[in-house]
């Protein structure tokens, strides 16, 4: 079974302004071990150059590289895996592409959802949003921690977290049955689309998530 680490964040290039690869620097840096590539506006060209650029960083340091979405990147980038949503390939379509040697994750807002998740062969499923969340533009509803605890009830599959989690939070989300939180907006929190000259503390955001969570 995949083991999964506590902290799963994920890249925002908008957020941050930086790159991807600054940021997976950055949270390598700061002791992250596993780690998703997501851009929803990037060309292929672009997020293709991105994760090959950022799996040369996680080899490096021995960590998880995850791209989001895009199965045909994560194939050519020789990421370790993809992560999928409701409307992406199914998880045996994107298993078929990439083989058994690779970790596929699905994001799941429903009981529903997480039960049909559980019949696939994905690695670890994801429930959320857990709660609100700005990274989305039309967000699922809110779930809260009850959903991660009913699901954790039903399997022993890694259970990932996601939606509007806090370093405050990601305490009590474990303690509800998640195996792992995943981290977007709560690793920014100065970023500014408008401000180019402002980068948030990406290491020290990550850094104070690991300390929450040990």
């Amino acid at each position: 079974m995949f083991e999964i680490p506590k902290l799963y964040p994920i890249t925002d290039c908008q957020l941050s302004n930086c790159s991807h690869e600054e940021i997976v620097q950055l949270m390598l840096s700061a002791g992250a071990q596993l780690i998703q590539l997501r851009d929803k506006d990037a060309s292929a060209k672009e997020l293709l150059d991105a994760a090959r650029a950022c799996v040369r960083l996680t080899r490096e340091a021995g960590a998880t590289l995850i791209i989001n979405d895009r199965v045909d990147v994560a194939l050519t980038s020789g990421a370790d895996g993809v992560h999928l949503g409701q409307e992406d390939l199914s998880v045996e379509e994107a298993r078929e592409i990439l083989g058994d040697d690779k970790i596929i994750g699905v994001s799941t807002h429903t009981l529903d959802q997480f039960m049909a998740a559980l019949e696939t062969s994905a690695n670890y499923i994801a429930v959320g949003p857990v709660f609100a969340t700005t990274t989305k533009e039309n967000p699922d509803p809110v779930v809260g921690l009850e959903l991660v605890t009913e699901a954790k009830k039903l399997s022993d599959r890694p259970l990932v977290a996601i939606g509007g989690i806090t370093d405050e939070h990601a305490p009590a989300v474990i303690a509800a049955g998640a195996d792992s939180v995943a981290v977007i907006s709560a690793l920014y929190p100065f970023g500014d689309i408008n401000d180019f000259f402002t980068k948030p503390d990406i290491a020290g955001r990550v850094r104070a998530f690991l300390e929450a969570l040990a």
